[in-house]
């Protein structure tokens, strides 16, 4: 439940109220919280909220971070599909290169004796 400010136009005071979201709005002072000696009878005015700020402490949030254990496996069955499509493709270069090989470590010349 959330907390509203009212301001009363009689005491003049600021007050914190806790109650429901669906509770009616307070439409005079409570007496508990007025500030007149006696009850003013006040008409108060719900101020607004700036509401509470959100404080994220720790390394870090992010939103894989609480995924199930079946999502992940299944996006690791996906990477390794594409590391397999993309291997595959690097082999049939090589192969129909013919002779000549790409690799610089296949053309060494032979040592002289």
């Amino acid at each position: 439940m959330p907390t509203y400010e009212y301001s009363c136009a009689k005491c003049e005071k600021t007050i914190e109220v806790f109650h429901s979201i669906k509770a009616a709005h307070l439409k005079i002072c409570p007496k508990d919280a007025c500030a007149k000696k006696k009850w003013g009878k006040g008409k108060v005015k719900r101020l607004l909220g700036t509401g509470a700020g959100i404080i994220f402490k720790g390394g870090g949030f992010y939103e894989t971070d609480y995924r199930s254990e079946n999502y992940k496996s299944g996006e690791k069955k996906a990477a390794d599909a594409v590391k397999k499509a993309t291997e595959k493709k690097s082999d049939s270069k090589e192969s129909k290169g013919g002779k000549e090989s790409k690799n610089p470590v296949a053309k060494k010349k032979p040592k002289k004796t």
